[in-house]
């Protein structure tokens, strides 16, 4: 078995309803072009601000896929 390499990226998905669904929204986009997605990491939770209203949550995602030439 050959040994494996892995490429990090980092993603930022935002969503007017949570956390979940605007990491939910990076990795789904991520894997539109990208294929053997393996690991997501969330490293940072935020909220965009209005007038003192949360307008969307804001995920960040570390997102791992397999590296092939």
């Amino acid at each position: 078995m050959a040994d494996s390499v892995y490429k990090v990226i980092e993603l930022i998905g935002s969503s007017s309803v949570s956390w979940e669904e605007a990491a939910k929204a990076a990795v789904e986009k991520a894997g539109e072009s990208l294929k053997n997605l393996r690991i997501a990491e969330i490293t940072k939770l935020d909220m965009k601000l209005e007038d003192g209203k949360v307008t969307a949550f804001r995920a960040k995602v570390s997102l791992s896929f397999k590296y092939e030439s």
